[in-house]
């Protein structure tokens, strides 16, 4: 292929923005924003961080539940007709675009059409922003693994990934769970694990961050009271009690 053909088609790349804060974004990533010609974000990216695109076009694709600016089939097009007549074309997601993002199909779908593609990720919520509220996704002697699971399957179901998931001694983080939540905690009160610790982040790493802590059996109280909705992580383990230690040592630490 030509370079001439090369540049008609354009390039994809595909760019993970963190979870929220700005300054969890990675430096390869921003270099990217700042090459870009044209650049299709997502409704969980912060829109700051579209200042580093100084001389993109920028198209807001975003989808929330129940509300879609496009469609995935339009945006899979769009990248293709913004490749063609613009060149570079970033794709920025929430997260990291590989965990549940969709950024493997779209690149898919932008090689079938000729297109080059590249990856840069990003830092994903699903550790990250536990981390921020000192929640260890693993601990010694508390959790050797930890499951990322997808609340919802493309057949708008609990994921079954959950009731396995539940059987277990990992820390289960759940992703788009927050419509679901009384179906997870339903799972887990089959297993017998009432006084398992959960741990709701609304808004992780943003400004207008929310925490509920609480336990399998009570959580769904501390919802109501804390009045927390989507977009939330749930993290269900023994690792949440992390956090509750960690506050009282330092409490004590502070003479409080």
């Amino acid at each position: 292929m030509s370079a001439e053909n090369k540049l008609s088609k354009g390039k994809l790349t595909v760019v993970g923005a963190g979870p929220g804060d700005v300054e969890l974004i990675t430096l390869k990533a921003i270099k990217a924003l700042n090459n870009a010609n044209a650049v299709l974000y997502d409704a969980l990216v912060n829109p700051e961080l579209l200042e580093y695109c100084k001389q993109a076009e920028l198209l807001y694709v975003g989808k929330r539940k129940g509300c879609y600016a496009y469609q995935q089939e339009e945006i899979n097009d769009l990248i293709v007709q913004y490749g063609k007549s613009h060149g570079h074309v970033i794709r920025l997601k929430g997260g990291d675009p590989f965990i549940f993002g969709r950024g493997a199909e779209e690149m898919m779908y932008a090689v079938e059409k000729g297109m080059e593609v590249a990856m840069v990720p990003g830092l994903s919520s699903s550790v990250s922003v536990p981390a921020l509220q000192n929640i260890p996704v693993t601990k010694r002697g508390s959790s050797e693994s930890f499951w990322v699971i997808t609340a919802t399957t493309k057949e708008h179901k609990l994921s079954a990934d959950v009731f396995t998931a539940a059987k277990s001694n990992a820390t289960v983080i759940i992703l788009m769970g927050m419509h679901k939540l009384n179906q997870i905690v339903q799972a887990f009160v089959k297993e017998g694990k009432l006084e398992t610790p959960v741990a709701i982040i609304q808004n992780g790493s943003r400004v207008n961050e929310k925490v509920g802590i609480g336990t399998i059996s009570g959580i769904e109280e501390e919802v109501k009271d804390k009045e927390l909705s989507s977009p939330a992580i749930i993290v269900i383990g023994e690792v949440v009690n992390h956090r509750t230690a960690l506050l009282e040592m330092q409490q004590k630490l502070n003479g409080l």
